[in-house]
């Protein structure tokens, strides 16, 4: 930036310019302390003003009163500003030359280039950094207030814990007690499916409610999330007052650069936000694609300025989804614009969003541990590797002279001669190279070998239903290839199988619909859309036929698969065959997305690597450093000569009559040194006379205008589709000489080596304690008809297990036998699970049964026994209460009288019922039966 009037200026100086300018941003009239006038505005900052202690290098007035103070310090001093807090706490605390004043409650220190703040209002009042200077506006509603914000979060009561999940209360509890702490970052690690979205508007709520926050910035980085969030804000009901959070607050989805100040929750893409604080319009269609899938990272982001529209103090509370992947480089300028407390959600942190958010993990919930909860479920990985895939193939100009070829765009094909032999390898599959063999090949495995992956799933008629199942495809090309071939293979109709990409001719949102609701279509296949963000409860498959580098990525896709379904909602939702509640999904990889190397991040790409696509979308959503521009303006050029003269019309049509060469001059004007050289000259000439402050600010909105002016056609989506896709005509090979083979397929030998060593600790771990426990010893001595064990003894053996051994939880333990052995049902929860796994151990059942199938089974013999030498020794009313008690013990393992005043049996008329059926039975029957269903 050109500075007109430093030359001579010491270093103190430089920093006081630099204060005004933001002060005069924020609202506030400088005033000099000889000639001063305090009506001359609401807020008053005026120089040099004295105290009892010394001149003070700004007093803030606002409505005539004083309010805080500013110590000036110059740049260099920015690395001590802290020590300076003493120093500004004096002049605040002192009396100003003429007034009997209070201690002044705002202080900052500041360099003009940092500035900290401090409330003094605040319980233990703590600087911290701010972008700038709070408007005069924002004190007149601070000090209308009896406390302050950070104050106010001591008032949140305790959380209500009613329809929580233990992982949902944590999160909240330790993020109010972070806030009470005055702690700026907090992040919130939970699972996908975990209910991360319902946690965040729960605390959203309470503190809106309690801590009468202002407004609060819901923060994400697509807009199919920031869509899916505004629906369940819409739709949550306030556990605490019974309404809907809409009838409460109001909730607004910025899709403009008009910001509301009349709402209490606003939802945004970072990449609008940006563009709002940034003052540029954004194209909607720069928020369908999250900005950590572009590949460009600029050597110095294009800095945000402020923007008196939305001052630092505008949002008390910024909340940042999936804030593992957009939250850095560029757009990290967001956060660090506004004076607010950062909550993260996400997932799947990586070391940069631990390092971001200061350690401060209030919720560590991660995949395994709601796996062991029952939140989430486990997945087992199918291997179909083929020759191709592995090792590629060579076409032979020898025996194929002719081979056939296709346009990218069109997907028109054609005949060409070969010039040499073409070798590729499986890295250029579905890119370069299309090999139907190979796609063929995938998917009939795939189809052959689901029956056994779902040997329950046959309809009334005898036929298989094929299981929810999503296929991962690298391109929009690669899908169209495996649709085609995944309804000729699996000889089903269009609606059988379909795309879900924002490439699709029907509307996304509309089919994603269908596969979520609907019996069709059985198998979807996507790019990237659904990758991150989407509930598909009854998805069972995914197959991944593309590559995942990143590991954040790929645990976001795996993440589709691991929602839990109920039976019901399995046979509701397009899956009527399931005869089981969803307990695990399978993973098929044909692509070695299991074995290949993963990182926590996108590294960083130099920009020669950057792809038309990622230049044309950055330059659309605000990266217009110089290197940005100069390598669009070169990428145009190499275009230009490639074009043919229709093609460069229709360029001049979607531009809106520029040629690529006009475009490329303005862009490469836009950082020229002599073309920004002769704008300043001619601002300066033209405004002589005027303050160097409005000579500078002038000079600087001329450059910014060169720069807007050259990327001003960029905005047009229309033109940035045309200029990507001319790039695609560009040809690929057809590669219908060579036929793949299978080379191994199966379920990962790993998994198996798991699942013994899972079963084997179990083992241990029940032998070890089997002295110790009272419902192992009644196991072991096998005494269970003479003592009976209770709901309370296998609940307190679960929770001992779980606490000393997270992963031996009893449903992983039951997953484990049945990828070993064949198993008797399945387990209804962790309970059940349990008595059923110790039976097994200690040898009462040879086969892992379900407890539920076990009681059904001694029921059954009981009742056989009662009734022989006698017809129908139970009369039906009878009948109906014993199947009652049954039932009961089976997921209560046992029953006394008291148990009678509970839900079944207190609707049926309780112990008095059990008297008035059985009479002077009623014990014995009791005891009956607490002995023979647990044998």
């Amino acid at each position: 930036m050109i500075i007109l009037r430093m030359t001579n200026q010491n270093p103190e100086q430089i920093a006081r310019d630099n204060i005004d300018k933001q002060l005069l941003a924020c609202g506030w009239i400088i005033q000099d302390k000889k000639q001063f006038n305090l009506a001359a505005g609401l807020g008053i900052a005026i120089r040099e003003y004295q105290t009892d202690v010394g001149p003070a290098d700004y007093v803030l007035f606002v409505d005539k009163k004083p309010v805080g103070i500013i110590e000036a310090k110059r740049e260099e001093e920015g690395v001590r500003l802290t020590t300076v807090e003493d120093q500004s706490s004096q002049y605040a605390n002192a009396k100003l030359r003429l007034l009997n004043n209070d201690p002044l409650p705002f202080v900052y220190e500041s360099t003009g280039e940092i500035t900290r703040f401090t409330d003094y209002r605040d319980p233990k009042p703590r600087s911290r950094n701010v972008f700038t200077f709070h408007r005069p506006e924002t004190f007149v509603q601070w000090l209308s207030q009896p406390k302050t914000l950070r104050a106010r979060l001591h008032d949140i009561p305790a959380l209500p814990e009613e329809g929580l999940r233990d992982c949902q209360i944590k999160a909240i509890n330790k993020l109010e007690k972070s806030f009470k702490d005055q702690r700026p970052k907090a992040l919130i690690q939970m699972a996908t499916g975990s209910g991360k979205t319902f946690t965040a508007i729960t605390f959203v709520y309470r503190l809106l409610k309690y801590a009468k926050a202002k407004r609060i910035l819901f923060l994400v980085d697509t807009k199919n999330l920031g869509e899916q969030a505004e629906g369940e804000f819409r739709a949550y009901t306030a556990q605490e007052d019974n309404r809907l959070f809409t009838e409460l607050y109001g909730v607004t989805r910025l899709n403009s650069s008009f910001i509301p100040n009349d709402s209490q929750v606003y939802i945004s893409t970072i990449q609008r936000m940006y563009s709002i604080l940034k003052e540029t319009e954004l194209d909607e269609s720069a928020e369908e694609e999250n900005p950590n899938e572009t590949r460009y990272i600029p050597k110095e982001p294009v800095p945000v300025g402020y923007n008196e529209k939305v001052p630092i103090e505008f949002f008390d509370f910024v909340v940042i989804d999936e804030c593992h992947r957009s939250i850095y480089n560029l757009w990290k300028q967001v956060l660090d614009y506004f004076d607010v407390f950062q909550i993260g959600l996400t997932a799947t942190p990586d070391n940069r969003t631990f390092g971001y958010f200061n350690q401060n993990l209030v919720s560590d919930y991660g995949y395994e541990k709601a796996v062991i909860d029952g939140v989430l479920v486990p997945y087992n990985v199918f291997t179909i590797e083929t020759e191709i895939t592995k090792n590629g193939a060579s076409i032979l100009k020898e025996f194929s002279p002719l081979i056939d070829r296709r346009s990218r765009q069109t997907r028109k094909k054609f005949w060409e001669a070969l010039d040499e032999d073409e070798v590729y390898s499986g890295k250029q599959l579905d890119k370069d190279i299309v090999n139907p063999s190979t796609i063929r090949t995938i998917i009939r495995a795939t189809k052959e070998n689901l029956p056994s992956m779902f040997p329950d799933r046959v309809d009334g008629n005898g036929n298989f239903e094929v299981p929810k199942l999503l296929i991962f495809a690298k391109t929009d090309s690669h899908a169209e290839d495996i649709i085609d071939i995944v309804r000729e293979e699996f000889g089903e109709e269009n609606k059988f199988c379909k795309k879900i990409t924002y490439k699709s001719d029907e509307d996304p949102k509309s089919v994603l619909q269908q596969f979520r609701n609907d019996y069709f279509p059985r198998i979807a296949i996507t790019v990237d859309m659904i990758a991150t963000g989407t509930d598909i409860r009854p998805l069972e498959v995914l197959l991944f036929m593309r590559d995942v580098k990143s590991r954040s990525y790929y645990e976001q896709m795996k993440g589709r698969g691991t929602r839990t379904c109920t039976v019901e909602e399995l046979r509701a939702k397009g899956t009527p065959a399931a005869k089981y509640s969803k307990d695990h999904f399978v993973i098929i990889d044909a692509i070695g997305v299991e074995q290949s190397q993963k990182t926590d991040s996108r590294p960083l790409e130099k920009l020669p690597g950057i792809s038309l696509k990622d230049v044309l979308t950055s330059v659309a959503m605000g990266n217009t450093s110089e290197d940005m521009l100069t390598t669009l303006a070169n990428r145009l050029i190499r275009l230009d000569r490639q074009l043919l003269d229709k093609d460069k019309q229709k360029f001049i049509e979607q531009s809106g009559g520029f040629t690529i060469n006009q475009v490329v001059k303005q862009l490469l004007n836009a950082y020229d040194p002599d073309t920004v050289t002769n704008c300043e000259l001619e601002i300066t000439n033209s405004l002589r006379g005027q303050a160097p402050i409005e000579i500078e600010k002038a000079i600087d909105n001329a450059k910014q205008q060169l720069i807007e002016n050259a990327i001003a056609v960029f905005h047009n989506p229309e033109l940035r589709d045309f200029i990507v896709d001319i790039r695609k005509k560009y040809d690929q090979i057809i590669d219908v000489v060579n036929m793949d083979t299978i080379t191994n397929i199966g379920w990962v030998k790993d998994q198996e080596a798991a699942a013994t060593a899972t079963i084997n600790d179990f083992k241990q771990w029940i032998e070890s304690h089997k002295d110790e426990i009272t419902a192992l010893q009644i196991f072991y001595a096998q005494d269970y008809r003479h003592r009976t064990f209770t709901y309370t003894m296998i609940k307190e053996l679960c929770e001992k297990l779980k606490h000393e051994k997270p992963l031996l939880a009893p449903l992983a333990v039951w997953r484990a036998y049945e990828q070993l052995e064949k198993t008797n049902g399945s387990a209804k929860n962790e309970l059940i699970a349990l008595v059923s796994l110790i039976r097994k151990v200690v040898g009462i059942d040879t086969t892992l049964t379900a407890y539920d199938k076990t009681v059904d089974k001694n029921f059954q013999e009981w009742i056989f026994k009662k009734n022989a030498g006698q017809h129908n020794a139970f009369t039906e009313a009878q009948m109906q209460w014993l199947r009652m008690m049954k039932d009961y013990v089976t997921s209560s393992f046992s029953i006394e009288k008291d148990d009678f005043d509970l839900s079944p049996f207190n609707a049926e008329g309780g112990l008095s019922k059990m008297w008035q059926l059985f009479g002077e039975e009623t014990d014995s029957i009791i005891k009956e039966l607490n002995e023979v269903l647990a044998a």
